[in-house]
């Protein structure tokens, strides 16, 4: 009999810790209910201590999603475990995750505490927390460059005071995966009364070995995993939940490991957490890459044929990438469309049928046919999108090597026509320089990205934007089109809808 590995995300908590990532309730809460799809055992949904942002983040995964952990990131404070509390007391299983960082180096520069102070703060730590919930995780931060007999110790603690889970993280990504092994086997022989709680491990991708370091783990009797999708997160990032979950599942007689991972459900989890925070999946990356799949080299093209497991060790179907014979274009109808969607794995209601329908026919005009990709394109700037306070009419821009550039630029602003034309020094700048005079609004650019959608001339252009306004927030905006110019223009008008709806929400807190 196969034994269980657990999976904690913790993509809301570290992975929106990237620079550059700031997620909106909202948008946390279709992550988080996609998370939930796609069962994962626990979602660390953030830490709720660090702003009123994330304790209402926290606060609404708590509240909203079920069937599945919920995760409240605290220090080992009463201050911070009490908040964590609040914030995660609606939820159907609560969970408060405390940490203290246990190696010298820590110890001595930045905690200025001597190993006993510490130990007793774990303790006490884990003890205020078990008297709010049965659910405690005790983090030894910084666990791989501490003394391992002290470490034992502490977890030893801590594991009497009532910790359930305990998780020993590789917090620089400073370890090898032969001594982090090593090192978690150590663990296991020498900490008392470990055997009775889930060992963890959560490890970063420095050295580019986070997802081998806890398959390394989870070989010597680690039986928790935190990682996050697309491996997003602090510096280089974490260990890619995809990667660790195919890992088990592709060498499942090596580890004779499970998890309860919905694995057709990887691909659209890591789509929408790529489109929400504006952070694109490099085209080699392993499991959901653009390339992860392609064959181009005449010699895999033709064993791919004869036989698809000669290059293929996994089959794309199964972790949800699909294809149809079905061909979409500006003749299609909804039956199709819809068809289309279900067979993508989209779960859509009328509403939100009836306004990507209307995009998709506004895109099948210019582009003769529908590619998947560009489905979901249409997906993501339609159905999961905040309230439009701002909607592009249209866009005229004038430009060319002897042109000052010059945009003209329809708006309608809650229902209103505005017009409004400006010069710029390229024609995306004249376009959001008149967008900025017909709003009264200007936030500044911290990055634009440009890519194509599907291959040819004809292609959908997928701008992803990022803007910073006078608070310092950073909004991520995306815009699709066949333009390039409209997607600039759409992608900026849905980050200045984003920051309409967040200011609204914390009017009404």
């Amino acid at each position: 009999m196969s034994e269980r590995v657990y999976i904690f995300d913790t993509t809301l908590r570290d992975g929106e810790q990237s620079p550059g990532v700031s997620l909106n309730i909202r948008e946390k809460l279709q992550i988080a209910h996609q998370l939930a799809r796609l069962n994962v055992d626990v979602i660390e949904a953030g830490f709720p201590f660090a702003s009123p942002g994330d304790f209402k983040g926290v606060q609404a995964v708590a509240r909203e999603v079920r069937g599945v952990s919920v995760a409240g990131l605290a220090r080992a404070n009463a201050s911070d475990i009490d908040r964590a509390w609040e914030a995660l007391r609606e939820a159907e299983q609560p969970r408060i995750h405390t940490f203290i960082a246990t190696s010298d180096i820590h110890l001595q520069h930045k905690l200025r505490m001597s190993r006993e102070a510490v130990l007793e703060t774990a303790v006490e730590a884990v003890r205020r927390a078990k008297g709010y919930t049965a659910d405690v995780e005790f983090s030894a931060e910084d666990a791989f460059r501490s003394d391992p007999d002290y470490l034992c110790r502490v977890l030893a603690a801590v594991i009497a005071a009532g910790a359930t889970t305990v998780n020993i993280p590789d917090t620089v990504g400073y370890a090898m995966p032969d001594e982090f092994g090593a090192f978690i086997a150590h663990v296991l022989d020498h900490a008392p009364g470990i055997e009775n709680v889930v060992v963890s491990v959560h490890c970063h991708n420095d050295l580019g070995l986070a997802v081998a370091n806890s398959l390394a783990a989870v070989r010597n009797g680690a039986r928790q995993v935190e990682c996050t999708v697309n491996g997003i997160g602090e510096r280089a990032g974490n260990a890619a939940l995809e990667e660790v979950v195919m890992g088990l599942f592709t060498r499942r007689e090596k580890y004779g490991l499970i998890t309860g991972i919905q694995c057709e459900e990887i691909y659209r989890t890591s789509k929408l957490v790529s489109t929400l925070t504006g952070m694109p999946v490099q085209f080699n990356k392993a499991i959901v890459g653009k390339n992860a799949f392609l064959h181009e080299s005449g010699i895999h093209q033709d064993g791919v044929l004869k036989e698809r497991t000669t290059y293929e060790i996994i089959c794309p179907t199964v972790v949800g990438i699909t294809r149809s014979n079905l061909v979409l274009g500006k003749h299609s109808g909804r039956h199709a469309f819809r068809q289309r969607l279900t067979e993508l794995g989209f779960e859509v209601s009328e509403e939100e049928l009836n306004r990507a329908f209307v995009r998709f026919k506004e895109l099948a005009d210019s582009k003769k046919q529908i590619a998947d990709e560009d489905l979901e394109a249409i997906l993501d700037e339609t159905i999961r999108q905040v309230p439009a306070t701002y909607e592009l009419d249209y866009l005229h821009i004038f430009s060319g090597t002897t042109v000052k550039p010059t945009a003209v630029i329809g708006l309608l602003i809650d229902g209103e026509f505005v017009q409004e034309a400006a010069c710029g020094n390229g024609p995306v700048d004249a376009a959001y320089k008149a967008i900025e005079k017909a709003t009264g609004c200007k936030y500044s650019l911290v990055s634009y990205v440009i890519d194509a959608v599907t291959g040819g001339t004809d292609a959908l252009a997928n701008v992803t934007l990022k803007m910073r306004d006078e608070e310092h927030r950073v909004y991520t905006g995306r815009g699709v089109s066949a333009d390039v110019l409209e997607a600039s223009a759409r992608a900026y008008v849905n980050i200045m809808n984003k920051i309409v709806y967040d200011e609204k929400t914390r009017k009404h807190e």
